[in-house]
């Protein structure tokens, strides 16, 4: 025996070699894959906050989150250049007439601001979310504590698995031609709500599913033992416990109705609208009437118009508001969760 090598150790061998390299080789894999993922998100972030940041006070640019998306007038007049907006270049020509003859360059949605998308997009993902959480959680109550296990039942678990391997755009003309044209709700937040919704239904009910399982059974036992009634047993002892790995399910829900661009401009989305979705003659109208969205805002100024240095900044300040606002909501519901796992732990 030589020494130093001890005599519990395994010779070396080329399978415990070819083991070693293709250990480094899937780690390499991994690193290249969040390298990309890091890349695409440092270049959102660093040419977008040059958009949505700027160097004099207030070093936010409130004009870009407080108002609507206009088109750029670039020209020159009086030997001066001028880059202004829509409602800005009006009134400049109001006051100086002479200007209306001069030769501009008109872009698109290359000027304002985008504070329409961030409301609209607030509204989808709310009410999205709230329908989701609703349907998805009645139904995984239903099969998990009500149903009994058969063929039925099975295939019904089988549906659901298949239906969140569904294309987006599946959904998007399965709800425009349901909602929009069957039900009659035209182009609506009502119609991008219940969309998006049976989109993210499969990933709500099978999450909330599993975590009514985590339930330990003596929580249900203990109930019913006590006179409680079967929906007194789940609504007080297994859902709350539930609720942590519920609300998981809401945060992989918000990712991806956030970030859909398919469905919504079937059923949700308009290029452009004046209004703001409040401003509406009868308190019924808010439902029926369509939104502006950032992910079909980015879609728009990123394919739809003539690429230029002008709406290069404002696709990536919206991507970059985008990604900050998906964030936000996220975190939020992360927070929720952590709090209830504290206030409900076993």
């Amino acid at each position: 025996m030589s020494a130093g090598k001890h005599i519990f150790q395994s010779p070396a061998s080329g399978f415990r070699r070819a083991e070693r390299a293709w250990l480094w080789a899937f780690r390499l894999a991994t690193y290249l894959v969040l390298a990309c993922g890091l890349g695409v998100f440092a270049t959102i972030v660093v040419k977008g906050s040059r958009t949505v940041f700027q160097t004099e006070a207030p070093f936010l640019n409130v004009r870009f989150l407080t108002q609507a998306p206009e088109s750029l007038y670039v020209f020159d007049f009086e030997g001066r250049h001028y880059e202004q907006g829509d409602r800005e270049h009006r009134a400049f020509v109001a006051a100086h007439p002479a200007a209306e003859n001069v030769k501009k360059e008109s872009l698109v949605y290359s000027a304002g601001g985008i504070f329409p998308c961030i409301v609209g997009t607030l509204l989808l993902v709310v009410g999205s979310m709230s329908i989701a959480l609703f349907l998805g959680v009645a139904a995984a109550i239903y099969l998990n504590e009500y149903a009994r296990d058969g063929w039925f039942i099975r295939f019904v678990r089988l549906a659901i698995l298949n239906l969140a391997g569904v294309p987006s755009i599946v959904f998007g003309l399965f709800g425009f031609g349901l909602f929009v044209i069957f039900f009659g709700w035209n182009v609506s937040l009502l119609a991008g709500w219940f969309t998006l919704a049976f989109m993210v239904l499969p990933v709500v009910i099978t999450a909330s599913e599993e975590s009514l399982k985590a339930v330990p059974k003596g929580f249900r036992e203990g109930s019913l033992a006590l006179g409680a009634t079967k929906w007194q047993a789940i609504s007080t002892n297994v859902l709350p416990y539930a609720l942590p790995g519920i609300l998981t399910s809401s945060i992989l829900g918000v990712a991806r109705v956030a970030g859909e661009t398919a469905p919504i401009m079937f059923t949700a989305a308009y290029v452009v609208r004046d209004k703001l979705p409040w401003e509406v003659a009868r308190a019924g109208d808010f439902f029926f009437q369509g939104v502006m969205a950032l992910p079909y805002h980015i879609y728009v100024v990123s394919s739809k118009i003539p690429q230029n240095d002008y709406t290069e900044r404002v696709q990536y300040g919206s991507a970059f508001v985008f990604l900050l606002l998906v964030a936000l909501i996220a975190t939020t519901s992360i927070l929720l969760r952590n709090h209830l796992r504290n206030r409900y732990k076993w």
